[in-house]
């Protein structure tokens, strides 16, 4: 049984005056360990699938099972990090890395040791008692990340957490979150709207349609690009091949959708 189950998703959007049908019929496995990016045009539903896997928002059709279980059991540790770091401004960032472990009554020597462990190994030295303010954005959502991992999440869900930082931060990020995912081997998924992003960090790539929100199409990156870095994987002649028929399929897509 896969790790990540989305059985038959179907979300209805209702307003005094209309209803809206965000997704129809969605469903798709992840293995343990596996990387899937959720690509497609603006209001296709990406983000509202990804709230629907986090237990934010219930479905109005079908349902998620993690790890064999429903996202609102309380055994189960879901990761959720955003564009936005949310560290709050008036705690140290040691404070903010080690809230979840004090929200979940995990806060332990041992724990709290490993959570701080994870700012060193996320390349954060010396921080602990400096304010968000005092930071970096690429920092800070390095901080993010610390705090997503502290709690030992069973799924990382990831909703265009490099958005808002300049390219070189965003390709240091990329290639930090591929490598800590892969050693701690946690199954993530991502939403973005970056084609080169989602092939260089997934093992598959979910290509939505809208109008309702459908998966139109489903793409495979090659296995000599998933054992490399996203930095490293954005070089090779696979890389753009697969870029080129990405973007023409969008392309088509947003063009046919935009006509009708």
């Amino acid at each position: 049984m896969s790790f990540l189950q989305v059985q038959d998703i179907t979300h209805t959007y209702f307003s005094l005056k209309e209803k809206t049908a965000a997704l129809e019929n969605i469903s798709f496995e992840a293995e343990k360990g596996e990387f899937v990016s959720f690509l497609g045009p603006s209001g296709c539903g990406k983000t509202t699938l990804l709230s629907i896997i986090a237990g934010i928002i219930s479905p109005t059709a079908g349902r998620v099972l993690i790890d064999s279980r429903t996202p609102d059991e309380k055994d189960l540790h879901i990761g959720y990090m955003l564009q936005q770091d949310y560290l709050f401004p008036w705690k140290t960032i040691e404070e903010n890395v080690l809230i979840g472990l004090q929200i979940s009554k995990k806060l332990t020597p041992e724990s709290k040791k490993s959570a701080l462990d994870l700012l060193a190994k996320l390349g954060l030295y010396q921080v602990e008692t400096k304010y968000p303010k005092e930071l970096s954005g690429g920092m800070r959502q390095r901080a993010s990340l610390a705090r997503t991992l502290a709690v030992d999440p069973d799924i990382l869900l990831l909703d265009e957490p490099f958005s808002a930082l300049d390219y070189q931060t965003k390709l240091n990020l990329e290639d930090l979150v591929f490598n800590t995912l892969k050693t701690y081997q946690k199954t993530a998924v991502l939403v973005t709207h970056d084609i080169g992003e989602a092939i260089a960090m997934s093992d598959r790539i979910l290509l939505f349609s809208k109008q309702p929100g459908t998966i139109h199409k489903t793409f495979t990156v090659p296995e000599s690009l998933k054992g490399m870095t996203p930095f490293d994987a954005r070089q090779e002649p696979e890389f753009q091949v697969l870029f080129q028929t990405i973007w023409k399929e969008l392309n088509h897509l947003e063009q046919h959708q935009t006509k009708s």
